[in-house]
């Protein structure tokens, strides 16, 4: 794999070189024969990028060919909890929207930079209505998709049993174990939502999520950090900075909102783990590790290679589904893990991969882009590696 991501990136031409690298990146990624052949490349690709196919009876993108019995199933779901669904969730979002503005009124926001700003560190019965109010609505909501409960273990190590100096220096021990940050495996969306209901912690979000209709202003109460992710400046910089600050905040201040993030940086199928990014890590702080899971027999919930309006339509047309959560221990970082930031990711990386009986992978997004290009015809190499994040 690795050989294949060298020859998948694109240098800038050189004096003598440029045609032999043009000729390389306009090769295409699947053979365009048809037959066996095509067939065969087709398997191949989905075994290289086994972390983003599905392997639902939807297939493919979910464009697989049906059987007829769940041809109807869709179609009765279609006329009966479909547009149930559609009404109770929005009835929801603007209740939450209201809520949102009643307790926001005539406050003026948290504004750490010009470009961010918030409703986080509110205090009094404005923040408590909002988190409250924000974690029932939440699981009202994945209610409403067919969560109808959702499972829940606490893995809790041994030596938390012990009853060892309860009282000595118990207050100094929770403030230095007490975590900044949950983090947790990237499956479909539906994530957020369940992390809302359970914590309602901040998450980062592309900038233009702070002006859509609605979901704006819900955004700024749960103090999200905005980054403009189109662009590639020296502002990621201050946003790791915005981050970190706000993930010791966490861990001084026990009423502060913690930050929650996907160091995966993209959505999988939920069997693997891809490489962590260090963003989570630059704190040295402890983290609070979550594993989520979706349990499936028809229709898989991962959104890894589908159309957001398919795979959402299609959740809407199960009338049930699952989620399984795993929570783990804090993970306190030693002083070697502080020192080394890509340590103290690997090693959690490694600890939630055993725990969640997962498959570590070395791909990461731009062998996402490569597939999704692939799956979508686009059959150039080039035009993937310049595509902007997504």
């Amino acid at each position: 794999m690795a050989s294949e991501l060298q020859q998948l990136r694109f240098d800038p031409p050189q004096s003598n070189a440029s045609d032999e690298s043009s000729a390389r990146d306009d090769r295409p990624l699947l053979n365009p024969d048809s037959g066996a052949v095509a067939d065969q490349d087709s398997d191949d690709i989905h075994l290289k990028y086994a972390p983003f196919s599905r392997r639902d009876a939807y297939g493919t993108m979910g464009r697989g060919e049906l059987p007829w019995m769940e041809k109807v199933l869709l179609g009765m779901a279609l006329i009966t909890i479909v547009p149930i669904r559609v009404v109770f969730g929005m009835s929801l979002l603007f209740l939450y929207y209201m809520i949102c503005r009643i307790c926001t009124l005539l406050y003026d926001p948290n504004r750490e930079t010009d470009e961010q700003e918030d409703y986080a560190h509110m205090v009094g019965w404005r923040r408590s209505v909002i988190v409250w109010s924000g974690r029932f609505v939440s699981r009202a909501m994945l209610f409403v998709l067919g969560f109808y409960w959702i499972s829940e273990v606490n893995r809790i190590p041994p030596n938390e049993n012990k009853s060892t100096n309860e009282n000595e220096g118990q207050e100094n021990s929770q403030e230095s174990e007490r975590p900044g940050v949950i983090i947790s495996n990237h499956v479909s969306y539906l994530d957020i939502l369940y992390h809302m209901s359970s914590s309602f912690p901040s998450f980062v979000a592309k900038r233009s999520v702070a002006k859509l209709p609605l979901v704006g202003i819900i955004s700024k109460c749960l103090g999200c950090v905005y980054v403009q992710r189109e662009s590639k400046t020296t502002e990621s910089k201050g946003v790791s900075g915005v981050v970190s600050e706000r993930i010791r905040e966490a861990v001084k201040n026990s009423s502060a909102p913690m930050m929650m993030l996907f160091p995966e940086g993209t959505t999988t199928n939920g069997e693997y783990l891809l490489p962590f990014k260090t963003g989570a890590f630059l704190s040295k702080a402890p983290v609070l590790p979550l594993i989520l899971r979706y349990p499936y027999q028809r229709f898989s919930l991962a959104w890894e290679s589908m159309a957001g309006g398919r795979h959402f339509l299609l959740l809407l047309c199960q009338f049930v589904n699952h989620l399984e959560v795993i929570r783990l221990p804090v993970y306190v970082p030693s002083q070697e893990e502080k020192d080394d930031p890509k340590l103290y990711a690997s090693n959690i990386r490694r600890f939630m991969a055993k725990e969640g009986n997962m498959l570590l992978s070395d791909i990461g997004l731009p062998e996402k882009r490569v597939y999704l290009a692939a799956l979508n015809g686009n059959n150039n190499i080039r035009s993937v590696l310049h595509q902007k994040d997504d």
